[in-house]
């Protein structure tokens, strides 16, 4: 390899791993809660548990909430399956499939030499 291209690897390679490290490790530091938006949206409520789940109670926009279509997926409120304790799964799962959509992304459009 060129010394250009082992500099180029050497950097992707050191991205790679700091994304990867931000996102398993340093994850599990970051607000349980930081959905900024959820917050504001239950401003005037009270969040009250009950035999049917939890519930509302007062006057605010998150009465009128529903789920969306994927909240049942695997990867939903950044976790894996929803379990507790898996957001830095979720984010490495995150991480590495962002680096192979986005390589596959990249090596179809790339210029190729012309002849």
């Amino acid at each position: 390899m060129t010394s250009t291209k082992t500099r180029n690897l050497s950097f992707l390679l050191g991205f790679l791993l700091a994304a990867l490290v931000l996102a398993g490790a340093v994850s599990y530091l970051a607000d349980s809660n930081p959905d900024g938006l959820d917050h504001a949206t239950l401003k005037g409520c009270e969040v009250v548990e009950t035999a049917d789940g939890e519930q509302l109670q007062g006057s605010c926009i998150a009465q009128n909430a529903k789920d969306h279509q994927l909240a049942g997926s695997p990867l939903a409120d950044y976790a894996v399956g929803g379990g507790e304790g898996t957001t830095g799964l979720a984010g490495v799962i995150g991480v590495v499939l962002t680096v192979v959509v986005a390589g596959g992304l990249f090596w179809v459009l790339r210029r190729r030499p012309t002849k």
